[in-house]
Order: structure tokens, then sequence, then C-alpha cells
């Protein structure tokens, strides 16, 4: 009978005889010889080749397998059944989490190709990426002042919708560095008095529109489009008062100096829909050095572009749909969507803050600028501090257990990779063999990683030993783009798929067994990902997709 397997090992059948000496052919050792015209030889021992086998002729030995080949044949379709199912669910799993591509198993092509303008062009743009949400199941952006939706499995457009003068949606994501799920968008669109907003959800029905009052730009700050179907408005609060900017100055080379005083900001969340205040969240000002007071570094909240202006006024900010990160003269913080302040309890310094799969945070500051010197600060869904962790923290960019994500950390030596749970926790400590590893994915019971070195590792995620190891030049047969770094990966819970970039500029993509590190196929020669440094890879509903300024593709 057949023993059920575990997760990922082989069946196992166990036949049982009936205690008597099985011939080498089941139908006797004389099969095949000359016989009657009854069919059965001379000796009666087995049928004569060629004639049909008369009704109850199979003889005891075949009579006995019978019924264990039909067991065994019923025991395989159960497998392949159970087997099925259990590729299946794993698939719909993966469609719901980072980086999950339902099948990179194999060698992928292009699927489809959309042609047309992706991402806005407007004031807020940032013109080096391009900004694209995944609402609901389908991947959705501004195109030529509409919003498109795109199926990710055919490139069909599922919905359009129109949008006014100057729209300016969001939030929206730059697939690899920042979050593009949510579950709605939201319009701000026309100007001066006429300026309105609507949102957008999963359907692609869009609200009614709402118009903005001019005097509250003046009371509140300027309007931009916020998580969770949000305005945000933000503005500087305190007597404006002379600030004493002591030796700060800035140059075209940058700025030099700290400014020690400057006034606090007001962040305020407005429901898009109806206009009521959701919260209001005070960012404290913290001395800062001049660089961070310098308008021309970013695009600052009301969308002016000024430069070479020291101002202690000046701020900005990137708004995702799971995190609001204000960045301007004093400021280094950010504003979970519920309007939970996170990140000003640490030394000043350039600092970043991202969301956990299991719904926390990491707040992350460089102490000390001259050796990397960074402290992480854990917080619970709720902006309550968990843990403390001194070195820098990284997260899987995809994992197939999303509710128990782990967490990787070098210490000040870079010769030791810490592994730690969401509250904190500690769990393993092991040697680094070149540099700060990047931490690429979570999957089968493995950590990978990559080294300074371009090395790929699978470690045990529960010990840290090192379970394989991949270099992808000496792994590849045909790279001629010099040493290779990973830009981005993905995985369908068995194999992690990974997207490499070389000195040269070329690219390509891999597939590696998550368990073993063998190479399940190598695609770099067939020039399916463009080498263009706008054309980013990005995850929709388990669909894989290439996006670019002019243009979507499917890969699978």
């Amino acid at each position: 009978m057949a023993r059920d397997p575990g997760e990922g090992e082989a069946s196992v059948f166990d036949i049982v005889d009936d205690g008597g000496d099985v011939p080498s052919s089941p139908l006797g050792p004389d099969a095949g010889s000359a016989g009657g015209a009854d069919g059965v030889g001379p000796d009666g021992a087995g049928p004569v080749a060629g004639r049909p086998l008369a009704h109850g002729m199979l003889g005891p030995r075949l009579s006995t397998l019978t019924p264990v080949a039909a067991v065994l044949a019923i025991a395989l379709g159960t497998v392949f059944v159970v087997d099925g199912v259990r590729d299946s669910a794993r698939m719909e799993r993966m469609r719901d989490v980072r980086g999950g591509v339902v099948g990179v198993s194999s060698p992928m092509q292009e699927t489809w190709a959309w042609e047309g303008e992706v991402g806005a062009h407007g004031t807020f743009a940032d013109r080096g990426w391009t900004g694209v949400a995944a609402l609901g199941d389908v991947l959705v952006f501004e195109s030529d002042g509409r919003l498109v939706a795109l199926d990710p499995a055919s490139g069909e457009e599922v919905w359009t919708v129109p949008l006014g003068q100057g729209p300016e949606c969001g939030p929206t994501g730059y697939p690899g560095w920042s979050e593009i799920a949510t579950s709605a968008l939201v319009c701000l669109q026309a100007s001066g008095a006429g300026r309105e907003v609507i949102t957008v959800g999963e359907d692609g029905v869009a609200s009614a529109p709402r118009a903005l009052e001019a005097g509250d730009a003046r009371r509140y700050g300027d309007p931009r489009p916020g998580p969770d179907a949000t305005v945000l408005r933000a503005r500087r609060v305190g007597p404006q008062t002379a600030v004493d900017l002591g030796t700060a100055e800035c140059t075209g080379g940058g700025c030099t100096g700290t400014i020690e005083a400057g006034r606090d900001l007001l962040l305020r969340a407005e429901d898009a829909v109806t206009g009521g205040v959701r919260w209001n969240v005070t960012l404290p000002f913290r001395a800062m050095e001049a660089e961070a007071c310098w308008a021309g570094q970013g695009v600052p909240w009301d969308g002016s572009r000024v430069v070479d202006l020291l101002d202690p006024d000046a701020f900005g900010a990137q708004i995702g749909a799971d995190l609001v990160e204000v960045r301007g003269c004093g400021l280094r913080a950010a504003v979970t969507p519920d309007g939970v302040l996170l990140g000003t309890d640490g030394a000043p310094g350039s600092s970043s803050v991202f969301r956990l799969d299991t719904g926390g945070y990491v707040a992350q500051t460089i102490v000390q600028a001259s050796d990397g010197t960074t402290n992480s600060v854990l917080f619970s869904p709720d902006g309550d501090v968990v843990g403390e962790i001194d070195g820098y923290v990284s997260r899987p960019e995809t994992t197939d257990e999303p509710d128990a994500a782990t967490l990787l950390a070098t210490d000040r030596s870079g010769q030791h990779l810490l592994s730690y749970a969401a509250d904190g926790t500690q769990r393993w400590d092991a040697a680094v063999e070149v540099g700060s590893p990047r931490f690429l994915a979570q999957v089968a019971g493995t950590a990978v990683t990559q080294t300074w070195g371009g090395t790929v590792h699978g470690l045990d995620l529960a010990t840290g030993d090192r379970r394989w190891q991949w270099d992808p030049v000496e792994g590849l047969d045909d790279w001629p783009h010099g040493p290779a770094y990973v830009s981005r990966a993905f995985s369908d819970g068995q194999s992690v798929l990974l997207l490499l970039r070389g000195e040269s500029r070329g690219t390509g993509l891999v597939s590696l067994d998550a368990a073993s590190g063998a190479l399940v196929w190598d695609g770099t020669a067939t020039g399916v990902v463009s080498p263009s440094h706008v054309a980013v890879l990005v995850a929709v509903d388990g669909n894989l997709l290439e996006v670019a300024p002019d243009g979507v593709r499917g890969l699978g």
C-alpha cells in the first residue's frame, strides 16, 4: 500500500506477496509454448501465444496480482491527486505574498505586451521611476489622462477611468523599492477653485468628485493622495521666527553645518470621500545636518522644485500604501496609515522605516556614518516598541511564510549574520563569508542571501547552517557581462527566480531550487528581460510583469 508522503517527500509502496514463489512470468514458465484449441498449453501451465485467454484462465498468480495492480493504480492516482492539490494550494498561497509567482520552474518567455504611457508625469512624479499600483488582482497606473487596469494574466484592459486636468493619483509604488499593493487609489484633479478628489476601488468604479476647499490649503497645507482612501495635508506649525542658521550653508556641491532649531510639522489625514478628519499627528523638529534642509533635495510637499536654497521649513514625503515617510529639515520619521508616528526617538541621521509581513515595522538609523553603525527598532502593528537590534536589519524580498517572517542582521564587524523573529528574539548566529549579505528569499525552510562578492547562499532557516552556495558567473555556461548581482527575487514556494544584472549592463533570469541550490533553468541568453534600468519586474496576483515607461509585458 502507499504511505502518505510528507511535503516534498517521495511516495513509498509496499507490495505484499501471498507467500508462494512468483515465477519470472506471471503466466507461468511455459507461457508461449504450443497448445490446444482452448488456448491452454499441453501441460495446462499457460495460454498459447497469440490466442485469447478464456474467462477464468488467468491462473492463481496473475489472479493474485490483478487486485494488487488495481490497488497500486488507485494509490498512484491518489498520490498524483494529493500532489496536485498541494501544488494548487501552494500556487494560490503565493498569489497573495510579496514577490509570489505561480510558477518559476520552467523557462519564461513573453506572453503578452501592452504598449502605451505608463506612470504619472505630473508635479509630484519621480521621473526616474514608474509608479504603479496593484489594486486587488490587477495592475493599475496613470496613462495619458486616465487610469488603466490590466489583467496580469492576459494584458487585457479590465477597466479604465478618465481623469481630469493635471491628475495626481496614489498611493503608487516603485517595484523593488516600495510596496505597490493598495485597497484604493485617490486621485486629485483640476486646480485652484476647481480642485477635486475621487477614489477608485478594485472594481474600477470612481466615487463622485468632492470639491476641495481652497481655504483648507492655507489652514492645513496642500493636499496629496494618501493611504487607505485618504487625502493628506501637511504644514509647519509654531511661531515663524527667524532661525539662526549658524555656519550652515548650501552650495551646488551640497550643504555643511547643523541647524539646531526649527518648527514642528502637522500631518493631517482626511477621508477622501467625505472630507472628515481621520487623524492628526505632530512630527517634532530635531537638530539635524543642514543637508536635510536643502530644498533642492527631492520634491517638496507642495510640488515646487526650488534648488540651492537653505530652507529650514523645507520638507517632502514618500507616500505609500503601508507607510508615509516624511523627510525634511529636522524631520526623519514615518507615520502608519492609522496615524501612528514611528522613528522619532532614535539619534538624528539618515534613517529608513519599512513594514514587515507580520504587520509590524522596523525603523533604522545610521548612528555613525563613518563605519555604517546602524540601530534598528522593532515596532508592533500598533506602533509599540517590541525590540531593538544593534545592526542593520533586512527582510526577505519574497517569502512563502509571511506570518512567520524572519529578519537577518549583521553585527558591527560585518562578519556575523544573526537571525531574529519579528519581536526581536534572536534565533541563531552564523559567520558571514563576504560582507553584509542581502536577504533575497525565505522559501522552503531556506534563507537565500547574496554576499557583496556576488555568491548566493542557501542557509538553513532554523539553524543558519549553510546548505548550498551558487556563484552566478561560475554557475552559468554563457554569461559575458562580468560580475553579477541579483536585482530582484521572486518565488513559487519551491524555486527562487533571480533577476541578474551584470557589470556591463547585461540582464537575465535564472531559477534555483530553494532547498538544494541546483540550477533549475538558465534564461540569461534568451533576452526575455530588458537591460534598461527603467524596466522593472513586479509580481501581481502570481503573474510576473515587466513594467517600463512605454509599456508592460507579461512573462510566463
